[in-house]
């Protein structure tokens, strides 16, 4: 396709023609979404894709999610690499093997095209490293002050093998609580950009795509009863929708939960709890307990759960409480969160 001029995504801007459905909108999409993420299905520049199914597929799984973080860019990461991550992790963690991907965009009229080359290089690239192309998608363009330079949603399709179940309905009193690693480093990454604060050490995002440890843990451990990625909320709200589902309680221990000293210094700081922190390449698994050790031990052969520990069981308890055992030896509750504690998160 020929064009009048080309595409200044090094000094150009968004402006309404962009979203007009004319000439201009179909070079953005042209010189930008399709050059990046470009496969056979969105070459085809239809308004949805047609794809194959692999053999012998078990059940459908589709999510969807929108991302509104705010800054764009932050240490680990920006919303184009996240937006990828959250949509494909949410089909991990229903058991799923993730297969394709669809991306909107909704664009503020000014906002900087080199800007949104560095977001949509970013998606290609995380998509790239997942094996999930986005294959089809949609753009929209809204007045100056009608947004905030862009908002992306993403939906992902993928399949879960037969025999894997997952739901939290079935988690029973003695089963036991893993996580992948340390948590609370994506919030802090981006609490400490918006308050300039600065550490000693770089407090990065830990934004990825976790779908492999995900396929490896299920692999191993057919039997496990749920997975949760803790992102709003942390895992403190993962826990308690565990809990509220089971119709059972949760006890966790402080000492055993991975936090990372300058993560708990920065919440310290900002007057945040840890536990309701948002993450967004962790995850949560309940398991039975004979598996646990198992299942720990493959966590830990991955890279993505090298830092994985067990951190609690369920028990019987008709109030569903989660509760913590401090390092004093006491109990607190973990209750859900009240409020929005870190707002424009993800």
């Amino acid at each position: 396709m020929s064009y009048t001029r080309p595409l200044d995504l090094k000094h150009g801007r968004v402006d309404l023609s962009h979203g007009s459905g004319g000439r201009a909108m179909a070079q953005l999409i042209h010189d930008l979404f399709v050059r990046h993420f470009d496969n056979d299905y969105l070459r085809a520049q239809n308004d949805g894709a047609c794809f194959p199914l692999p053999a012998g597929t078990g059940r459908m799984v589709m999510a969807t999610d929108s991302h509104v973080v705010s800054p764009l860019f932050f240490p680990g990461g920006d919303i184009g690499c996240l937006s990828v991550h959250g949509t494909i992790n949410d089909v991990a963690m229903a058991g799923g093997k993730p297969l394709y991907l669809a991306a909107g965009f909704i664009l503020e009229e000014g906002f900087p095209l080199a800007d949104l080359q560095r977001i949509v290089v970013s998606m290609a690239e995380a998509a790239r490293e997942a094996d999930v192309p986005i294959v089809t998608g949609d753009t929209k363009v809204v007045e100056q002050g009608k947004g905030d330079g862009v908002f992306i949603t993403t939906t992902g399709i993928g399949v879960v093998p037969d025999g894997i179940l997952l739901d939290p309905r079935r988690i029973q009193p003695g089963d036991r609580i893993l996580v992948s690693g340390y948590l609370g480093d994506h919030g802090v990454a981006i609490m400490s950009l918006r308050e300039n604060l600065s550490f000693d050490t770089a407090i990065k995002s830990d934004t990825a795509a976790i779908h492999g440890l995900a396929a490896d843990m299920l692999a191993a451990v057919p039997g496990l009863r749920a997975l949760r990625d803790p992102t709003r909320g942390g895992l403190a709200a993962v826990l308690n929708e565990f809990a509220s589902a089971a119709g059972c309680g949760i006890v966790i221990r402080e000492k055993a939960v991975p936090v990372r000293d300058e993560v708990a210094a920065a919440c310290e700081l900002l007057g945040l709890d840890p536990l309701y922190v948002a993450n967004e390449g962790k995850l949560v698994a309940v398991c039975p307990a004979e598996d646990a050790e198992h299942l720990l031990d493959v966590m830990r052969s991955h890279p993505q759960g090298r830092d994985a520990a067990i951190i609690g069981e369920a028990i019987v308890d008709p109030n569903g409480f989660v509760q913590m055992e401090t390092t004093f030896g006491g109990r607190r509750m973990v209750d859900w969160l009240t409020g929005e504690q870190l707002p424009r998160i993800c």
